[in-house]
């Protein structure tokens, strides 16, 4: 396949979907089994996105699972490849995903399976803006953190010590980033699926893209 930026890689992080484990503070709005459908909804939502126009290659990093036959079954609809993430915790598993990214490729960007606000020309806009003397790339959200990151060069300070979840994550990363005089570059604020105010805007936009 020929890619816009053949050079660049789009990591998808995504985990396995688990009623129980997965969206759980959209509970009880939604019971167990209605989160792990929503999981698999948005995980098909952002692959579909992800491969609609060729930027770049793609890869699914799940989380383990005793039976991934789930995201062996996406490489059948979707042109990607599976990598396990490895780490004990989310910044160790970004960090390890980006280590062996950028052995292969000059830039990569990551994002997580549940942010509908993004489009085509986020990613675009991301990619481009690693080509253009950016170390760092960020697609802030309205939760205080981020649903998009992007390196040309590793930057381990950046998921150390994260305390992830939570509304600070956006803040400390931005003052690593000022702090290593890192280049960047921030894409418009975004919005992903974690709470009941989440889901009602997320089946709004539903209803306006059906309109």
């Amino acid at each position: 396949m020929s890619y816009l930026h053949p050079d660049s890689v789009l990591m998808i992080f995504c985990k396995a979907p688990i009623a129980g484990h997965v969206k759980t503070r959209l509970t009880p709005e939604l019971s167990a089994e209605e989160a792990k459908e929503l999981h698999i909804e948005l995980t098909h939502r952002t692959l579909k996105l992800a491969t609609l126009k060729p930027l770049c290659p793609v890869q699914l990093w799940y989380t383990p699972s005793p039976d991934p036959s789930f995201f062996t079954t996406l490489t059948k609809s979707y042109p990607i490849t599976l990598y396990q993430q490895q780490g004990n915790d989310l910044g160790e598993r970004m960090n390890n995903a980006f280590t062996l990214a950028l052995k292969h490729y000059s830039s990569a960007v990551l994002i997580g399976c549940d942010c509908p606000s993004l489009s085509t020309q986020d990613l675009q806009e991301a990619l481009s803006a690693l080509h253009q003397n950016n170390t760092c790339v960020l697609g802030p959200a309205d939760d205080g953190g981020y649903v998009l990151i992007g390196l040309n060069q590793l930057q381990p300070e950046l998921f150390i010590a994260m305390p992830w979840g939570t509304e600070k994550v956006l803040d400390i990363t931005q003052y690593r980033i000022k702090q290593h005089r890192l280049h960047y570059y921030a894409l418009n604020q975004q919005w992903d699926v974690d709470t009941p105010n989440d889901l009602m805007r997320y089946r709004a936009l539903k209803r306006k893209e059906l309109s």
